[in-house]
């Protein structure tokens, strides 16, 4: 039976594996870069008053919360996300999740490396939203957001689904 099971996922395993490895490769470049281009806490105005490279350092997680609780705080719950990703996507039959989750995963070990190596994530993209400065971001956290983003949409997709089909039955 896992024998099967293992055949069965064995493409979709390795194909999330490989975006998995593109993605952290291309976050930490991208941060690499950043960090040597630009000095800390300064920006490269790339569209005037819409985007701007600036190097900033988050110690805290996503839009900096939880800022100042120590790096052992967000390494052990990084690993508890990663962990319940992989359960959840050995559990699941559904290739648009398993993407879902590869994203996710991802975005969570690009800032893990961050954490781990430098006990802070290098952040980047500064966008301004009607003149309002948006947190600063990377490309870890564009993997987790996108992944959840769409997690949830397909989801709720799945629901919404599965009512109609038992209110149709039920006719």
């Amino acid at each position: 039976m896992k024998n099967v099971l293992l055949k069965k996922k064995w493409p979709m395993l390795v194909s999330s594996l490989l975006l998995i490895v593109l993605l952290v490769g291309l976050d930490q470049w991208t941060k690499a870069a950043v960090t040597k281009a630009i000095p800390l806490h300064e920006s490269i105005v790339m569209i005037p008053g819409f985007f701007d490279l600036t190097n900033v350092r988050n110690t805290g997680a996503a839009f900096s919360m939880f800022a100042g609780m120590g790096m052992g705080f967000f390494i052990v719950l990084t690993i508890g996300a990663i962990l319940a990703m992989i359960y959840y996507f050995i559990h699941t039959d559904d290739l648009r999740i398993e993407w879902c989750l590869a994203l996710i995963t991802a975005g969570a070990i690009g800032n893990l490396i961050d954490r781990a190596t430098l006990g802070y994530v290098r952040d980047f993209f500064q966008f301004y939203i009607f003149g309002w400065p948006f947190a600063v971001f990377n490309i870890a956290d564009v993997c987790v957001s996108v992944g959840f983003v769409l997690l949830v949409v397909f989801m709720i997709m799945d629901e919404w689904k599965e009512k109609r089909e038992h209110a149709g039955l039920q006719q």
